[in-house]
């Protein structure tokens, strides 16, 4: 049984097929097992589980530990997976066209503080570091997505960006310059509380937002749509259409609410 099964409608396009029973009946286990995992022992599964690679997306100079046909939890039955659901162990479309579009615009994020949302396996908040924003936080309620995000990080020789796991969407808005969003409108409900929460953002501190989506139908038919900008589109890789049910394109939007 494909572990990736588990990437159900949350930021999943290929694998929303095959979502195991299995999983749901032993996720509150995982839930309450993660809190007594050290960082040491959530690291050193990652290291083992996950392998180095990046070179095919379109991003090939940031290096991420993702998962890969060549590791155990490809086929591994999922009720042995240790956590909750992996996606920051999936590089998804919409971060990678954000990634490329920051690296190619190095301007958006120079001096700048910078909130990856959503941050999965951290690599907007990496192309932020590199285009050399003053402050970069990561923001993923997973707590593994953490780890893995420093330890993506050091693998690009970086200083890892403030993690932060408490979810953000609601709280009072920070002044952060720019908000980066990937794959995130997968759930309308979701979006519907991410738009009010980015008005909020942008109408207190004048927040850019920044948006990246492969044009899933959950993004194409919520609403939000018609304030967004398309600012750039890539034609993704053989390899992420593949794993992706053969999407070809991924863009980045601009968000312009109406104030």
């Amino acid at each position: 049984m494909i572990m990736l099964g588990l990437l159900t409608p949350p930021k999943c396009t290929r694998y929303v097929k095959i979502f195991p029973g299995s999983f749901k009946q032993t996720s509150r286990h995982r839930r309450l097992s993660k809190c007594c995992q050290s960082n040491e022992y959530i690291r050193s599964f990652i290291a083992e589980n996950t392998e180095t690679t990046g070179e095919r997306s379109l991003t090939p100079e940031i290096k991420l530990r993702l998962f890969t046909p060549n590791c155990r939890f490809w086929l591994e039955r999922p009720e042995l997976w240790p956590f909750d659901d992996p996606y920051w162990a999936i590089y998804w479309p919409g971060g990678q066209a954000l990634s490329r579009f920051l690296l190619d615009s190095p301007g958006l994020c120079l001096g700048k503080t910078v909130l990856d949302l959503g941050s999965g396996c951290g690599a907007s908040a990496i192309a932020a570091k590199l285009c050399g924003a003053a402050h970069v936080v990561a923001n993923d309620i997973d707590t593994v997505a953490a780890v893995a995000t420093h330890m993506n990080s050091e693998l690009n020789s970086l200083e890892p960006p403030v993690c932060v796991t408490d979810n953000m969407i609601g709280s009072e808005p920070e002044g952060f310059d720019l908000i980066l969003l990937g794959d995130m409108f997968y759930d309308e409900a979701l979006a519907t509380s991410l738009h009010s929460w980015l008005d909020r953002c942008i109408k207190t501190h004048s927040t850019k937002v920044l948006i990246g989506d492969p044009g899933r139908a959950q993004f194409e038919g919520h609403s939000i749509r018609r304030l967004l900008h398309q600012l750039a589109q890539f034609e993704l890789p053989e390899s992420v259409r593949e794993e992706n049910y053969g999407l070809t394109c991924s863009s980045v939007w601009s968000y312009h609410p109406e104030l």
